[in-house]
């Protein structure tokens, strides 16, 4: 039997290759019994096993990815609620968002990724969900996808690092944990959250909002289609907001960087009418 010689791999693709593989979750090369990821015959059996609950009335205050029925145990969104109204700064709101433990994605987070940047500036922008950098170091836009939002805004005189409320950004995101294999966050998940997004737009309070990407735009305006909302300005949480692209979608689709060059100079011309 002819046996084919094995192809050789250099370090650089061994890397590469290791790289996507974080990338979509996988977290345990080799583990001590097969098992089927996918498959979760304990929580599935406890959930056939109880009896459904009357579905939790829609809150017409929220947008529409807010009114999720929710038929077991406690009603998440309104847990969620309570403890995001009781928070009165900043460091209250984190600290009831990291002892909140009725959102499945919180148990395979390493760290609970709240905001960065100045809470006291004029610029909020809302992303989707902490990827695999976020998720190690706790903040926001940290990745490849983060670097390149830095230089675009940047680019129109902005930071998060600057201590200047006027020149200063502020960066959170929809979910503050990581879905597993950077999956798009689900519609319950973000009503789960919603609440604590709100409270920390009142808290921090900015002029204008930036909201990024699909996730940001269903859980702010109820709606999705980012290519087609891109660019309009509209409101959200009482303020003026703009949808954009992800920065991530822009590494994949370099030539529509036009386009989000034509929206961040929307922005700063907004921000310029004081």
């Amino acid at each position: 039997m002819e046996t084919r010689p094995t192809p050789e791999i250099d370090y650089h693709a061994a890397l590469a290759a290791l790289e996507w593989q974080l990338e979509m979750g996988v977290d345990t090369a080799i583990a001590d019994e097969p098992f089927d990821c996918y498959e979760l015959p304990e929580k599935s059996a406890q959930a056939k096993a109880r009896a459904p609950e009357a579905p939790v009335q829609p809150d017409p205050a929220l947008p529409p990815v807010a009114q999720v029925a929710l038929v077991e145990g406690p009603d998440p969104v309104a847990v969620a609620r309570e403890a995001a109204g009781k928070a009165q700064t900043l460091e209250a709101l984190r600290a009831a968002i990291e002892a909140y433990d009725l959102c499945d994605l919180k148990m395979g987070a390493r760290n609970t990724v709240f905001a960065d940047g100045k809470p006291a500036a004029r610029v909020m922008i809302i992303g989707e969900a902490p990827g695999r950098d976020e998720d190690q170091k706790g903040l926001p836009f940290v990745g490849r996808a983060g670097h390149l939002l830095d230089k675009m805004f940047a680019a129109i005189g902005l930071s998060r690092q600057s201590p200047d409320a006027e020149a200063a950004l502020y960066i959170t995101n929809v979910l503050p944990w990581r879905p597993p294999g950077n999956r798009d966050p689900e519609p319950a998940e973000i009503a789960q959250m919603l609440p604590f997004l709100a409270r920390h737009v009142d808290l921090a309070d900015p002029d204008l909002i930036v909201l990024m990407g699909n996730a940001a735009c269903s859980a702010a305006l109820g709606k999705r289609g980012i290519l087609r909302l891109r660019g309009t300005w509209a409101e959200a949480f009482g303020r003026p907001c703009l949808p954009m692209t992800h920065p991530a979608y822009l590494l994949r689709n370099p030539a529509a960087k036009r386009e989000a060059w034509a929206d961040l100079l929307s922005l700063r011309a907004r921000l310029d009418q004081g």
